[in-house]
């Protein structure tokens, strides 16, 4: 089971890629042939899937600062956290080592006092490259100086499932909505559905519903949906 969970993971990315690519064609940032990757994009490891994949056909500047960091969050007290960094230094390595992907560790304003995003930022406009990220404030300060942004959640909000009102939803019910009669589960692609009406013996159990209605925000897109026979 978890390998078919990987390669639906690995198929789920490969149609992320197509379509960001698309995209990015219609954009008016030049195309850079360079990217720099930060501790967030690291931490989060999905960029090994994609390199994988054979689709990070850029050269991938790693920052000696972004390495420093997780050096030092992977010695912190904070047990998860650590755990997460020392995740991302072993895809620092495992990026190094494959032969279809060129890394490179940049030693750009090492030693400096300059914050981690500003040097990012400083070296991404010298290189002339992009910024991979998944962090959002840096996201936004990366646009603004007119760099051009991967982000990987960027994608995968794209390829949120497509439900229209009216189709039917299958969702486990893991937690009580904001009124006594709703109930909240998530699609696989992690889209948010409350369903209604449900009763407490439903809770942690699979049900199926209909669409009633979307709505889009900020953080993505929540489905509204009504229980069957009910």
């Amino acid at each position: 089971m978890e390998k078919i969970n990987i390669s639906f993971n690995l198929i789920i990315i490969f149609i992320l890629l197509v379509m960001y690519r698309k995209i990015e064609g219609k954009q008016k940032y030049s195309k850079k042939s360079s990217m720099v990757v930060d501790t967030s994009a690291l931490i989060d490891g999905r960029i090994k899937d994609l390199a994988q994949l054979g689709f990070m056909d850029k050269e991938l500047i790693i920052p000696k600062v972004v390495i420093r960091e997780l050096q030092l969050i992977a010695d912190g007290r904070d047990s998860f956290k650590r755990e997460r960094a020392r995740v991302g230094l072993d895809i620092v390595a495992d990026l190094q080592n494959m032969p279809n992907v060129k890394v490179q560790i940049d030693g750009y304003m090492f030693g400096s006092k300059e914050k981690t995003d500003e040097i990012l930022i400083h070296l991404s406009k010298k290189r002339n490259a992009s910024l991979c990220t998944t962090d959002l404030n840096l996201n936004k300060v990366a646009k603004s100086e007119a760099i051009s942004v991967f982000n990987v959640n960027e994608l995968s909000q794209m390829m949120r499932t497509i439900l229209l009102p009216g189709e039917d939803v299958t969702v486990k019910i893991i937690q009580k909505g904001e009124t006594p009669m709703q109930g909240v589960g998530y699609l696989d692609d992690g889209t948010m559905v409350v369903v209604e009406p449900v009763t407490t013996k439903m809770r942690n159990k699979t049900v199926s519903a209909k669409v009633v209605r979307l709505i889009h925000t900020k953080a993505g897109k929540m489905v509204f949906a009504h229980i069957h026979n009910s």
